[in-house]
C-alpha cells in the first residue's frame, strides 16, 4: 500500500515541486522515517542539489531550499555507485548510513560527510537509495530517522531501493507532462509563447486589473514584408526572418519586467506586460520598431500598442484590449508609420488616437487574428 500511495501521490502533483513533495513525504511514510529530502545530481556543476526536504526540519534546513548543495567528490559512496557498481553492469542499491559509521552491509574504511550530517542535525541512521532514469544516475532519495529510534536494516535499504524505482518513473511521467504543456504553450519556429498563452495570461492580467487596478499592456506587432521574403529568397529565408524578429521581440520585452513576448501566429507577434507603466510599454515598443527596421530582411513593423493606464476608457474584457492594440497595429500598418501607434494618445498629425470607435478597423483586425490563429 505504501508503494501505491507513493505512486497515486506523484500522480497527482500539478508540476515538478509538487512531484518532488510527494515523492520525498510518500518515501518517508512508507519508511518510517523522521526527515525525507530528495535531491538530483548536476553534473555539469559536479554536485548534488537538494530539491525538497520533508519531515523534522533542522535548523537552516528549507522545505525547497535555494541553494543547499554539496560537492560529489565529499560523498565517497556516491562516486562508488557511479563509477564501481555500475562498471560490471548492474545499477545500484541503496544502502544505510549511521551515527557511528557504515552499516547494512556497507564496508568501513573511510568516513562520510554525511555521518557528520547525521551527529550535526541529531539523526540516529538513514537509509540512501540512488535514483536512476533512463539509465543514468538521476539523484538520491534520502530517509533518515532520530536518534533513539530503531536503525534501518538491510531490508529497508532494499525497499528503499523499489521506492526509488518509483519515485524515477513518476519524475519521468512529470517530465512529460510538463514536456507537454510546454508545447501546447510554445510556438515551434521561434519558441516564444503562443496564442493559447497569450489568451490565457490576458485573461488573468485583466482579472488582476478589474479587482487590483493593475496596469496591463499589450502590444501588437505584425512583421512586414514577410510575404516579399518567402516569394523572393524562400520560405527558409522567411522563417530565418520570423526567427530574428522572434529574438528581437525577446529582447525589447525583456526591458519589461515579467513581459510575455509571443507569436500569435503567421507575421504577428505580441507583448503582453503586466505591471509595467504604460510609457514603459510604449518605449519598449519604439525600441522593437527601431530594431526591427535594421534586420537584414524584411521592411520593420506595424506596431499598436493599448494600456490600462492610458485614456482609452474601462477594460472589463481581455478582448477589448487586443482590439484596441490591434486596431492601432492596423493604423500603423496603413501609415506605414516607423513608431507604435499608440491608443488613446495622439498621434503626429492627430489631435488624438481613438480607436475604440472604429468597428471596421476592429473587425479587419478579428479577421487578420482568427487568420494568423491558423498560421503555420
Amino acid at each position: 500500500m505504501a508503494v501505491v500511495a507513493l505512486a497515486q501521490g506523484m500522480a497527482a502533483a500539478h508540476g515538478s515541486r509538487e512531484a518532488w513533495r510527494a515523492a520525498a513525504v510518500g518515501a518517508c511514510r512508507a519508511l518510517g522515517g523522521s526527515f525525507a529530502a530528495l535531491s538530483v545530481w548536476e553534473r555539469e556543476l559536479g554536485r548534488l542539489k537538494v530539491l525538497v526536504n520533508v519531515g523534522e526540519l533542522a535548523e537552516g534546513e528549507e522545505e525547497f531550499p535555494e541553494d543547499e548543495a554539496y560537492p560529489v567528490h565529499q560523498f565517497v559512496e556516491i562516486t562508488e555507485f557511479l563509477h564501481e557498481q555500475w562498471a560490471g553492469g548492474g545499477e545500484p542499491g541503496a544502502w544505510v548510513e549511521t551515527a557511528e559509521g557504515p552499516a547494512a552491509g556497507r564496508r568501513p574504511g573511510y568516513c562520510h560527510q554525511r555521518v557528520a550530517a547525521l551527529r550535526r542535525r541529531r539523526r540516529g541512521c538513514c537509509v540512501v537509495a540512488p535514483i536512476v532514469l533512463h539509465g543514468r544516475a538521476w539523484g538520491e532519495l534520502y530517509v533518515a530517522r532520530p536518534v533513539g529510534e530503531p536503525v534501518f536494516e538491510r531490508a529497508d535499504a532494499d525497499f528503499a531501493t523499489v521506492l526509488a524505482a518509483v519515485v524515477a518513473a513518476g519524475i519521468a511521467q512529470t517530465e512529460r507532462l510538463e514536456e507537454a504543456r510546454r508545447l501546447a504553450y510554445t510556438d515551434a519556429l521561434t519558441g516564444l509563447a503562443n496564442r493559447r498563452a497569450v489568451d490565457v495570461r490576458l485573461e488573468r492580467a485583466i482579472e488582476r486589473h478589474r479587482r487590483d487596478g493593475v496596469v496591463v499592456s499589450l502590444v501588437v506587432c505584425d512583421l512586414n514584408g514577410l510575404k516579399r521574403v518567402n516569394d523572393t529568397h524562400g520560405h527558409a529565408a522567411g522563417d530565418r526572418l520570423l526567427e530574428r524578429f522572434g529574438s528581437v521581440l525577446s529582447l525589447c520585452g525583456a526591458m519589461l519586467p515579467g513581459a510575455l513576448a509571443a507569436r500569435l501566429g503567421g507575421d504577428e507577434f505580441c507583448l503582453l506586460a503586466v505591471g509595467p507603466s504604460a510609457d514603459q510599454v510604449v518605449k519598449a515598443a519604439e525600441e522593437l520598431c527601431r530594431r526591427a527596421a535594421e534586420l537584414e530582411l524584411g521592411d520593420g513593423v506595424a506596431c499598436g500598442v493599448a494600456s490600462t493606464e492610458d485614456p482609452i476608457g474601462p477594460v472589463r474584457s481581455a478582448r477589448r484590449l487586443f482590439r484596441l492594440a490591434d486596431a492601432a497595429q492596423y493604423r500603423a500598418k496603413a501609415e506605414r508609420a516607423s513608431r507604435p501607434v499608440v491608443a488613446g494618445r495622439a498621434g503626429p498629425d492627430d489631435p488624438v488616437v481613438r480607436l475604440a470607435d472604429e468597428p471596421s478597423r476592429e473587425a479587419d483586425g478579428e479577421r487578420r487574428r482568427f487568420r494568423g490563429r491558423h498560421a503555420p
